[in-house]
């Protein structure tokens, strides 16, 4: 080690300076004797010294590891508008290069730790024997025998265990350090390592985690606080004692003063002004902001990358979180819940999630109607609860794909299918009636059960989950003509992004919580500005099941609880059980998903998805929608015509599909809606 051998080296031109001077005394024997002795003396010393340091020397860490050491950082993640959701960490820490932190946080904690720093070589031999000296004089000191170095040594290589065989590799370490690092680089490392209690490690996260700024706006009376802290972080902290706090401000501050980075002047200054602490905020998930979209947008960045990049790695993430409309939606939810069981409904839970068509941004994502440590379970993707007859939008979309007009026409009668098991199951209209002859149009918007499943029947099942599939829903699906009913279990989140298709023109656009992620080096490792889109079913398609969907709010299962004062189109959805109650539903600019039920499968009381869900949705589009002007969806004019037929009424026809007789007619595509001002479209009831 070189450190043994420059003390070696040192030893040995000592003892040849002294041997020569010796020489030179000449015949003052006695004299000479008497220093020949001390000589032997000094020299056993110093032998024993490097002996020991020898020893502690063998087993003494590779300091050049040093510079690959990646400490644990904290990653912080944001919603769109810079609003700090969570901070996700093994230990809180922000990594802040030294050109970003000030001079005077710099200067307090070299006053207050190590007022020698940039003339020592890792040890401080005065401030030894300084500690020293107190410690026989039970004298109080004002600074502690370890460098910062030697501090920075103990925190990467070595235990906070204290005992003379530490103390001797510390120092050893850190004069090994200082021949290869330089000031700034140890500095940084020390500043950025350093725990400062509150769960805080180093000045940055200390800084939010004390004062809400990054290290770089704080003041220099809250830079002396920060510089306090090491020697007993739990004690000197400000949530703990203010007083003990500022008593080591001003330590710091007059150790500042000594060591001519500040004057008087501006240490009474700094003394005198208010510290402005941020409100202690709790830790874990009882510190997350919107805890909903938050923890599921942390269960998506540990599966992109794992838990331990999360945790340790100090991502920066930009979610799609839009804080304004998760306020609206969590308080649709609450409000629904409070009104399902005002008026004896039997509902307690209930979510919504809430998308952008055109991109799969997350806007909003609630899970329930209380977010807490014993209960997290986040309704919004984690429930798979049957969708009812809100999944006949993927049963409508690929009949008309398929070339079935809506004008098409089905017997809303009585119907049978014969079971694997021997006996027949017989689906059953919600009024336990029927209709007779209706048209897909009409069966769609009165949600006629029998009609859907013979339309399932006729165009196949696999092709309805083909369709389901392709549109977002992800959860795997049961081939069975049930299907068409909503059989199977499906996520809030799923029925959202399957909606968001048709209302983005047949385009879909896989959901994403994140609009960019970088790493702790600032580099972007995932970008989804700009995600992949896929045309998975026609413009022209997916214009006509919207004109259907429409009806449903306009004239149907949806009238008139889902009216919300602009073109909007949805589906409500029930259960014959009323375990479950939906209305998804879309705009041009936004598609939301309503479920409500109990988490345990009991029955509410004839709860129908154009009742609670329905009043919940319209209840945020309206909010959400408030300063967006209203328009239409796009007529794909190259896709679909509008056709008045012979036999009476008019409909839209994927153009190959329409009728062809003399008689029928051409139309004009629908009206446009008249754009009303923001405030005509403002917050309803």
């Amino acid at each position: 080690m070189q450190v043994l051998r420059d003390i070696l080296e040192w030893l040995n031109d000592a003892a040849i300076a002294l041997v020569d001077w010796l020489a030179r005394l000449g015949r003052r024997r006695i004299i000479r004797g008497i220093l020949v002795m001390l000589l032997l003396v000094v020299l056993f010393f110093a032998g024993l010294l490097a002996g020991i340091v020898a020893s502690y020397s063998r087993n003494l860490p590779d300091i050049s590891r040093m510079a690959d050491y990646q400490p644990a950082r904290s990653t912080r993640i944001y919603a769109r508008d810079g609003t700090l959701l969570a901070t996700v960490y093994r230990e809180n820490r922000i990594w802040v290069p030294i050109a970003r932190i000030p001079p005077i946080v710099r200067e307090a904690f070299i006053a207050n730790e190590d007022h020698n720093f940039y003339r020592h070589h890792g040890v401080d031999f005065s401030g030894i024997m300084r500690a020293a000296l107190a410690d026989v004089t039970h004298q109080q000191i004002e600074q502690g025998a370890s460098t910062i170095t030697q501090q920075l040594a103990r925190a990467l290589f070595l235990s906070n265990r204290v005992s003379f065989s530490r103390k001797i590799q510390e120092a050893l370490l850190a004069m090994e350090i200082e021949r290869y690092y330089t000031k700034s680089e140890i500095l940084e490392r020390y500043l950025n390592l350093i725990y400062l209690g509150s769960g805080a490690y180093g000045v940055d996260a200390a800084a939010h985690t004390y004062f809400g700024k990054s290290v770089r706006d704080l003041t220099l009376g809250q830079a002396a606080v920060l510089a306090g802290l090491p020697a007993a972080p739990s004690d000197y902290s400000p949530f703990v004692d203010v007083s003990l706090a500022r008593e080591r401000q001003r330590h710091v501050l007059d150790r500042m003063v000594d060591s001519g980075y500040i004057t008087e002047d501006q240490a009474d200054a700094a003394y005198a002004a208010p510290l402005d602490l941020a409100p202690q905020r709790p830790e874990g998930l009882q510190s997350y902001a919107y805890p909903y979209f938050t923890t599921y947008a942390i269960a998506q960045l540990e599966q992109i990358f794992g838990k331990q990049v999360v945790e340790e790695g100090g991502l920066q993430v930009d979610t799609t979180l839009d804080p304004r409309m998760e306020h609206i939606a969590q308080e649709a939810v609450d409000w629904g819940i409070r009104t399902a069981k005002a008026e004896g409904i039997g509902a307690h839970e209930a979510a919504i999630v809430a998308l952008r068509p055109s991109t799969g941004e997350i806007l909003a994502l609630v899970g329930g109607t209380h977010f807490s440590l014993d209960n997290q379970f986040n309704r919004a993707w984690q429930a798979h609860r049957q969708p009812g007859s809100s999944f006949k939008a993927y049963v409508y979309t690929a009949a008309i794909d398929a070339g079935i007009p809506p004008a098409s026409t089905m017997d809303d009668t009585p119907v049978s299918y014969p079971m694997g098991d021997g006996t027949t199951w017989s689906p059953q209209n919600d009024d336990n009636s029927y209709m007779g002859t209706v048209t897909l149009r009409t069966a769609l918007a009165f949600s006629r059960n029998v009609v859907a499943v013979k339309l399932a029947d006729r165009i196949g099942v696999d092709r309805v989950i083909e369709y389901a599939h392709r549109m977002g829903v992800t959860t795997p699906l049961e081939a069975n003509l049930s299907l068409a009913l909503g059989s199977t279990g499906i996520t809030v989140l799923d029925q959202a992004s399957g909606y968001a298709t048709l209302a983005n023109q047949g385009i879909h656009v896989v959901p994403t919580a994140f609009r960019t992620v970088q790493d702790s080096l600032g580099n972007t490792v995932l970008d989804d500005r700009y995600p992949q889109a896929d045309e998975v079913v026609s413009a022209g398609t997916a214009y006509i099941v919207t004109s259907m969907l429409e009806d449903v709010i306009n004239h149907g299962t949806g009238y008139p609880n889902a009216i919300i004062g602009r073109p909007a189109a949805g589906k409500t959805g029930t259960t014959s059980s009323f375990r479950d109650a939906w209305f998804v539903g879309y705009t041009p600019d936004l598609v939301a998903a309503v479920w409500i039920g109990n988490d345990d499968y009991s029955r509410m009381v004839e709860s129908y998805g154009g009742n609670i869900p329905a009043r919940i949705w319209a209840r945020f589009m309206k909010a959400a929608l408030a300063k967006t002007p209203p328009h239409d969806f796009d007529f794909p004019a190259d896709e679909v015509v509008r056709i008045a037929a012979c036999g009476g009424g008019a409909d839209l026809y994927l153009i190959g599909t329409q009728p062809t007789a003399d008689c029928d007619r051409v139309l004009p595509p629908p009206t446009p809606y008249p754009l009303a001002s923001p405030a005509k479209a403002g917050v309803g009831p």
